[in-house]
């Protein structure tokens, strides 16, 4: 936090990443981060309960979303195709083609960046940490997506 003057008046400059880590519901339900298992101060049941409900609502929301983009997409390429059959767009496929290699190529990366790397060891320890919440979670997600 550092101070700030401006005419006279001194303001609290707060950094806003910190803010929105402290501000976080997950800290107040499961801890701080590094600060162990916090989750396994509520009964297994709670857990199971806690994981299953927010698993059930992402599955649920997943599949409702998915549904939603794979209709949009498949629509429009159905209209694009439509357009092309019908002459109204012409469709050069070779620089589609040709284009889409040289993304390939732009996009191929050897290793993860460090930012996804830590990102990855911060989910294994969580679910590492707090096993019957994820198992809970999963289950869930997958009922909400069989519904």
């Amino acid at each position: 936090m550092a101070e700030s003057k401006k005419d006279g008046e001194i303001f609290d400059v707060k950094e806003l990443a910190e803010y929105a880590k402290n501000q976080r519901w997950w800290n107040k339900v499961f801890g701080k981060k590094n600060s162990g298992p916090a989750a396994e101060k509520y009964s297994v049941a709670t857990q199971l309960a806690i994981g299953g409900v927010t698993g059930w609502c992402a599955g649920f929301l997943f599949q409702k979303v998915g549904k939603l983009a794979a209709s949009a997409v498949g629509g429009g390429f159905f209209l694009l195709q439509i357009a092309n059959h019908t002459g109204y767009i012409k469709i050069d496929w070779k620089r589609v083609e040709r284009d889409m290699d040289k993304a390939k190529k732009q996009l191929k990366l050897d290793k993860p960046p460090k930012e996804v790397r830590t990102k990855v060891d911060e989910v294994q320890t969580f679910v590492k940490q707090n096993i019957v919440l994820t198992g809970g979670f999963v289950g869930g997600f997958l009922l909400g997506l069989a519904s």
